[in-house]
């Protein structure tokens, strides 16, 4: 049991040096001094950064499900798809660079597999296939994750605006013989929550053209 409860201290430690540090500021030394602890001491419990990042993952998804209550018993696939992507960025941005934590990492475990299992169950009860309704996970899924790096890269942290992503500064580097893409500034980089459910809405908008029978 020690060793489970010092694996996670380990991981809880990484989350917050994640906030004051970003990705690449976070490294096994820094945890290890945070810890007062010889680096070698954390690879008992983790092989190399990688391993690291894998569990910062996953125990960011145990907190998402754990926050996130899931729609009634008889909810539609579109309310299941709704409330994963909305919870999921919120939990990504819970955390500097959390987007980028999460994505292409392995899960450690298969304590996520009720709820998927739930969220699937309400596709294949909508019509969908098996295999187009984890097309339609996939898609949303990866559309979130996206959709949070790129508000991280501008928002590292709320409040906080990354330099380089101001739409008029752009505008005016883009001169007056490209008045569209001068325009578009606004659109790229400010009113992430609008945009991100205009976003949300033209995948479900495709999910339910493209997918469903």
């Amino acid at each position: 049991m020690a060793a489970k409860l010092e694996r996670a201290r380990v991981v809880d430690t990484a989350l917050r040096l994640l906030d004051e540090t970003g990705l690449e500021g976070l490294t096994l030394r820094r945890i290890a001094t945070e810890l007062d602890v010889k680096a070698p001491a954390l690879y008992w419990h983790f092989a190399n950064k990688q391993a690291l990042l894998d569990e910062m993952a996953t125990e960011m998804l145990r907190r998402m499900t754990a926050a996130a209550e899931p729609p009634g018993p008889d909810a539609d696939w579109r309310a299941w798809l709704l409330l994963t992507c909305r919870t999921l960025r919120r939990t990504l941005l819970g955390h500097r660079d959390g987007a980028k934590v999460f994505s292409g990492t392995r899960l450690t475990d298969t304590g996520h597999a009720a709820r998927l299992e739930e969220q699937l169950t309400a596709f294949v009860r909508g019509g969908f296939t098996v295999d187009d309704a984890v097309a339609a996970h996939f898609t949303a899924y990866a559309f979130t994750i996206g959709f949070v790096i790129e508000e991280q890269a501008v928002h590292p942290a709320p409040g906080e605006r990354a330099p380089g992503y101001d739409p008029e500064e752009r505008a005016r580097a883009m001169g007056a013989d490209h008045p569209l893409a001068a325009a578009s500034g606004a659109g790229l980089f400010d009113d992430f929550e609008r945009r991100f459910e205009r976003g949300l809405a033209v995948v479900v908008a495709g999910v339910e053209t493209v997918l469903l029978p």
